[in-house]
């Protein structure tokens, strides 16, 4: 690690030095910088726009491209940004005073979308959807004023594959939250650099360094969301076998068009005999009597 000379980020000042700290921090940065590279993330001359709210994920997004950046491994300009979305009782003062004291380049935005969400949802529905897209809106806005390239995310692996299961038991469709995407009006990368990095991890890195945490009160205390009830159904099956999130990401890496049932993706009608297009040595089918 870089510690080890004197020239340290304050990001990584007084980081644990033992066995098991540097080996989350090694496969952190490993996995970060390998989703950078596989879904062509770097870009000549990029600026990236890196969104931080104060939680674990966040926090460990920002620490490890500056990791990857001190190293010489991410040739663009980072500025961290927070937006302020005028919850009662969030703490204004902890994100900015801290990114000062990591000499960390940041905008700090305020914008009411609190009152926005509460006035337009009604009761007893979830805030998530209208408090996102108004922060989307926001974050797009901002990064178009700086001149940034992207905007980068700290969604992680445990988000994606809950995502995808929202989606396959609520929405009718298999999808997820891609690791790059361009924004509608096209003008804008959006990046998720953690896609590979586990939850778990985020978690173990941000409170061992003992950044400040901010919990998101907003919604984080509504009942019933269907984010929280699939992550329990993973918890569920991740307790009763160990590594089954990423068994089910990396299906997520492994599309077989030819064996899903949509003739947008492979041309089933034009499939004829004797073709190399459908081969089924290789597919494990199961017994469905």
């Amino acid at each position: 690690m870089l510690d080890d000379s004197d020239d340290i980020h304050p990001l990584f000042a007084g980081a644990p030095t033992t066995t098991e700290f540097k080996k989350l921090r090694k496969r952190i940065v490993r996995y970060t910088r390998e989703a950078i590279e596989q879904y062509g993330m770097i870009e000549p001359g990029g600026k990236w726009l890196v969104c931080l709210s104060g939680g674990k994920d966040s926090y460990t997004l920002l620490a490890v491209l500056h990791e990857l950046k001190w190293r010489g491994l991410l040739p663009v300009e980072i500025l961290a940004c927070n937006l302020d979305q005028g919850q009662p009782g969030f703490p204004a003062t902890v994100l900015p005073e801290f990114l000062e004291r990591m000499q960390v380049p940041h905008r700090i935005e305020y914008q009411d979308t609190y009152s926005i969400v509460i006035d337009k949802v009604p009761q007893g529905r979830t805030f998530c959807a209208l408090c996102s897209r108004l922060r989307r809106g926001n974050l797009y806005r901002i990064a178009r004023e700086e001149g940034c390239t992207a905007v980068v995310l700290g969604h992680h692996r445990d988000d994606i594959l809950e995502t995808f299961f929202m989606n396959l038991f609520h929405g009718g469709r298999l999808a997820t939250m891609p690791p790059k995407l361009v924004n509608e009006e096209g003008d804008l990368f959006v990046y998720r650099p953690l896609a590979h990095v586990a939850e778990a991890d985020c978690e173990k890195f941000a409170r061992a360094m003992t950044y400040p945490i901010i919990p998101c009160d907003l919604c984080g205390s509504q009942d019933g969301l269907q984010r929280q009830q699939v992550k329990q159904i993973l918890d569920g099956w991740e307790a009763n076998s160990p590594g089954r999130r990423q068994v089910m990401f990396r299906a997520l890496m492994n599309a077989r068009p030819s064996h899903l049932l949509d003739p947008k993706l492979f041309d089933f009608a034009g499939l004829v005999r004797g073709s190399e297009q459908f081969e089924e040595k290789n597919v494990n089918i199961p017994d469905v009597r």
